[in-house]
């Protein structure tokens, strides 16, 4: 069952007020009829001329939004200056009211422009259907004028312009939650490398769970990829890293290692680097994100180590990688761990309680119960120092001075950080990256 309705009035010319009225309440008509019983969020979007005033333009469209009492409540005109903007505008309405079957209704000849404003702006959590805009016969100044067909590609240049609008407003928008602030451990040389791990403050993500510096995009998230790459683009900026040269792992909750220069992995939780001005980068919303740095050899890596990535051994993993590729000394590695879910939180079955409990019984708390705490960064640290990693080199909450902690628990502090495990399946991502200073 459709949930809301978006019609699309932007590309029709003001001077044509009274068709445009008429051609909305036919349509706003249609949309009664059909939805007596459970009636959908109607968004009506249009241009906002240069120099005009929002309200004047909502005015100018009341005669035809009179009389619809079914929908009243239901109605909202959104008008802007871009189709970025008001189609962002849009979303940012459905998902507060958590809508995701969306009808738009449409000139025939905007369908595929707006199918790409959509893919830009949307995940796959939404769903979408189109509808004609019925234009009279009589009323043929209201076409658009296109010199391309319904079903043929757009060319790249207006596909490339789509995005640059898209992203030119995104990087339009105010910071939400306060500034952007980054954390850093004192253990990592800063003339050698800059490094750090993010907070869920200063970026342009509005979804609750999701707010606002939110790093990672998924089908199964509401943020699109391009919220993702601006808040990117905020942290690299206030960081000091280029973008374009950030590598991320492509999680598969195990303990592949990707070495930079070399084939890459479908999937892997581990990637290590000794070039210059390379940003690795390891995402953490419970699990830990570790970084790795050797001074001495001027190398690098990140990992995301979640519950099975720690029992598969991913940080042991991701030093070995440093040896053998780079040379590093074992003693030299220094090891660091983000914030993460806490043993003051975490909770696993039993069954897999067992397997932590065999890495050192302190792993483990109430143990005999059916779901007992678990101590995933302890775990991490005991098989670090097993494998030769200095214990002094490793950085944790096991840290006495609590003024040097950064490992801090992410569910524990919703201020800060984002939580799987307290925020459910929409939750948003944070990370940890290093990379090897010029």
């Amino acid at each position: 069952m459709v949930e809301a309705v978006l019609i699309d009035l932007f590309s029709l010319t003001a001077n044509l007020q009274s068709n445009i009225q008429g051609l909305l309440h036919n349509t706003l008509e249609a949309i009664e009829k059909c939805s007596s019983i459970h009636a959908p969020f109607v968004y009506v979007m249009c241009c906002q001329r240069q120099g005009s005033e929002r309200k004047g333009e909502q005015e100018s469209l009341l005669p035809a939004l009179r009389g619809f009492r079914s929908l009243k409540r239901r109605l909202e005109v959104v008008c802007a200056q871009t189709t970025a903007a008001a189609l962002y505008t849009v979303k940012q309405r459905l998902d507060e009211k958590d809508l995701s079957i969306i009808k738009i209704i449409l000139p025939t000849l905007r369908k595929d422009l707006m199918k790409v404003y959509i893919d830009h702006l949307f995940t796959a959590v939404y769903q979408f259907e189109f509808e004609d805009l019925q234009v009279a016969p009589d009323s043929e100044s209201l076409q658009i004028s296109e010199h391309r067909h319904e079903g043929q590609m757009l060319p790249s240049q207006d596909m490339a312009l789509i995005q640059s609008e898209i992203q030119m407003y995104l990087e339009s928008l105010p910071s939400l939650k306060g500034e952007l602030t980054i954390l850093r451990s004192s253990l990592i040389p800063d003339d050698i490398f800059l490094h750090g791990f993010t907070t869920r403050t200063g970026g342009i993500s509005y979804i609750p769970t999701l707010s606002s510096c939110n790093l990672f995009s998924s089908s199964k998230r509401r943020d699109p990829q391009i919220v993702v790459k601006e808040n990117l683009r905020r942290l690299a900026n206030a960081a000091g890293f280029n973008p374009e040269a950030f590598h991320r792992v492509k999680v598969d909750h195990a303990n592949a290692v990707c070495i930079m220069g070399k084939t890459e992995p479908n999937d892997y939780d581990g990637i290590v680097t000794d070039q210059k001005g390379v940003t690795l980068a390891a995402p953490g919303a419970d699990c830990i994100p570790v970084l790795f740095a050797d001074p001495v050899r001027r190398a690098c890596g990140a990992a995301h180590s979640g519950w099975k990535g720690t029992l598969l051994g991913v940080s042991m993993a991701t030093v070995n990688a440093m040896v053998s590729e780079y040379g590093c000394n074992m003693k030299d590695i220094l090891v660091v761990l983000g914030p993460s879910v806490g043993p003051c939180c975490y909770r696993l079955p039993h069954e897999s309680a067992k397997e932590f409990h065999r890495i050192d019984p302190k792993c483990v708390r109430l143990f005999d119960s059916a779901n007992p705490y678990i101590d995933i960064r302890r775990a991490t640290r005991i098989l670090l120092e097993r494998g030769g990693i200095l214990p002094e080199n490793i950085q944790d909450d096991s840290i006495t001075d609590q003024n040097q902690n950064i490992t801090f628990c992410t569910a524990c502090h919703p201020d800060k950080f984002y939580s799987h495990f307290r925020d459910g399946t929409n939750f948003g991502t944070q990370i940890g990256f290093i990379s090897i200073k010029d």
